[in-house]
Formats: structure tokens, C-alpha cells, sequence
């Protein structure tokens, strides 16, 4: 793949699902687009809308919001290469706002396109209609994580779930993610009010789990922070790789920070 091509980490998502071939590479090089940078807490859809594009992450956060929901419900974050709208291809409903959080880029790319996709290359289709089970896996996981795990344990599961889909990507790959992300969106997001959100970060950084400076948070721990959020990352249906192999190995430190995130629980 050629320096620059601006699709790369939608490339790297579909090669999740299957190896591409040149081919491949070549129709989504060919992709026909248009490119705009946009502002934080930007709608690019709102419920409601008929639309004709769909919206191809790639660089940021978008996510989709509840416009009725208390506080600014959020319901799912996503990731550069991601397609959170993909499923309008096949149905027009929108049912909830789609938000930049933080600055972002995104792509419009029209529907045409994908549905050229299933006789232009049936491997990159089946790729595409994988990466929508995927999502909707991904959200029968959001409403366990809070439904069931207390806040501590919904924060921590969030910032494993963001990192594990940022390293699919070539992304946080020394375990650094970057986080646009305010405490109120941090609190839609895991369904908590923003002052125990804001406990619950400092909690994390006590038990020296992670760091969260400015834009960036930083797994200090990562073995502690899975174990604290019971983290497992097959519904995201990602080929195993090892989420650890930036961190540091296991040591008298980090198995004593393990043992402080199990007295947070």
C-alpha cells in the first residue's frame, strides 16, 4: 500500500476479516470520497435522516448519541477505520445522532460504492457485512458493561475495548490512547454521572493501572487493568494477537498493582 493512501486504516480493518488482496487494495484506493475535517461534538447525521453516504472514520472519534437520553447518552464509540453507518447501506433508518468527540476527519463515501462492492470483489463484501456483526456484537456488549459491572469496572473495560481496536489498526500500539474525551462524554459513555466518573479515573491512577495526562491516557499495567475489567476481546472478532506485547512483562511491581485493582472491585 503507497505512502499516505488515506484509507489505510480502513484497509487494516478489513484485513482483520481476511487477508486483501491487490486487487482489493486497488478498488478502495479507488474509493470515491469526500474528505472533511470537523470540529468536536460536530453531528454529521441526526435522527431521522434518509441518507445516501456513509461516514468512513480516519483520524478521532465519532459516536453515536442518544439526542433523548439523559445527559447525552452515548452508546458506542468509534475508531479510526471504522464505518459506524455501514449498516445504512441496507437500511435508511437512523435512529440516533452520529458526533465527532474531539477534532476529527472523515470521509463521506456513497452507498453506490459499497453496493458495487458485492460484485466488484465478494471478499471485501463479505468483509464489510462482517464488520457490521461485529458492531452489533459490540453493542450487546456496551449494554452488559452497564448493565452489570460496577463503574470502576465499566471505565477500565472501556479503555481496554478503545486500545485492543486501536492496536488493530496500527494505532496506541505502546499502549498510549489518545482521549478527546471529557469527563461529561466519559460519563455518557459508561452510563455514570461525571463526578464519579472523575473518582473513578482517580482511582485507576492510585492503583497505578494508567496515566491521564492532558490528551493521552497511558496503561501503565495493562494485565492489571484487563483483570480489573474482565476484559475479554472475542466479541470484537479480532485475529489474536498479543494486546501485551508493549508492555512491560509482568514484575513484583505490576503484580502489586494487580493485587490494588482487586481491592477496587
Amino acid at each position: 500500500m503507497q505512502a499516505g493512501f488515506p484509507f489505510s486504516r480502513f484497509a487494516d480493518r478489513l484485513a482483520t476479516q481476511g487477508a486483501l488482496s491487490s486487487d482489493s487494495l486497488d478498488l478502495l484506493a479507488k474509493m470515491p470520497s469526500s474528505i472533511s475535517h470537523y470540529s468536536s461534538r460536530h453531528h454529521l447525521m441526526q435522527r431521522g435522516e434518509l441518507p445516501t453516504h456513509c461516514h468512513l472514520l480516519l483520524q478521532g472519534y465519532l459516536c453515536w448519541q442518544d439526542p433523548d437520553g439523559r445527559d447525552g447518552r452515548i452508546i458506542s464509540i468509534h475508531v479510526p477505520g471504522d464505518v459506524p453507518d455501514l449498516y445504512t447501506v441496507h437500511d435508511l433508518q437512523v435512529d440516533y445522532d452520529l458526533v465527532t468527540v474531539g477534532p476529527a476527519v472523515v470521509a463521506s463515501v456513497p452507498h453506490r460504492f459499497f453496493r458495487e462492492l458485492a460484485e466488484l470483489s465478494p471478499t471485501l463484501w463479505r468483509s464489510l457485512l462482517r464488520l457490521i456483526l461485529i458492531d452489533a456484537a459490540t453493542s450487546r456488549n456496551w449494554i452488559l458493561n452497564v448493565s452489570s459491572r460496577d463503574a470502576l469496572e465499566r471505565v477500565a473495560h472501556l479503555i481496554c475495548e478503545l486500545a485492543t481496536r486501536l492496536r488493530a489498526v496500527g494505532l496506541a500500539r505502546d499502549l498510549r490512547v489518545p482521549s478527546p474525551f471529557t469527563q461529561s462524554e466519559l460519563a455518557a459513555a459508561c452510563s455514570i454521572s461525571a463526578v464519579h466518573a472523575n473518582r473513578t479515573i482517580q482511582e485507576l491512577r492510585r492503583s497505578s493501572l494508567l496515566q491521564w495526562h492532558s490528551k493521552t491516557i497511558t496503561i501503565t499495567n495493562w494485565y492489571g487493568l484487563v483483570r480489573l475489567a474482565g476484559f475479554n476481546p472475542a466479541y470484537l472478532r479480532l485475529p489474536a494477537i498479543d494486546e501485551v506485547e508493549a508492555a512491560e512483562p509482568p514484575t513484583a511491581r505490576s503484580t502489586e498493582a494487580a493485587v490494588a485493582a482487586d481491592s477496587l472491585r
